[in-house]
């Protein structure tokens, strides 16, 4: 077998007994795949309201998020004491997609670049 210019000659053996060259194309090297690169993180800021009492809003960060009764506890008082509690960082269309969700329950919150 002989290789010229990207192509491979390889012996064919014919149907009358003798054989004869083809050409076919070189094998091409697989590219090594390239890790995911990460998503930008994106800051879900739970903010404090005159509105909402402490249970309408820790039950709504439960049904919403997956933090636990207990941590929804401590973030709706950090938003009352301090005006603004972070809720969680994550992709931008995750954390877009929780602020509509909290919009249905009437919680005020927003999202930021974590970077």
């Amino acid at each position: 077998m002989s290789e010229k210019a990207g192509q491979v000659e390889a012996p064919v053996s014919g149907g009358d007994g003798g054989t004869a060259t083809a050409i076919a194309p070189a094998k091409k090297p697989i590219p090594k795949k390239q890790p995911p690169k990460q998503l930008p993180p994106f800051k879900v800021l739970l903010h404090n309201d005159d509105v909402n009492t402490f249970e309408h809003v820790i039950e709504s960060i439960v049904k919403v998020t997956t933090l636990t009764p207990r941590d929804a506890i401590l973030r709706t008082i950090e938003a009352h004491e301090s005006g603004v509690a972070l809720l969680m960082v994550t992709h931008r269309e995750r954390a877009e997609l929780i602020v509509e969700q909290f919009l249905t329950f009437q919680v005020t919150v927003t999202i930021e670049p974590a970077e």
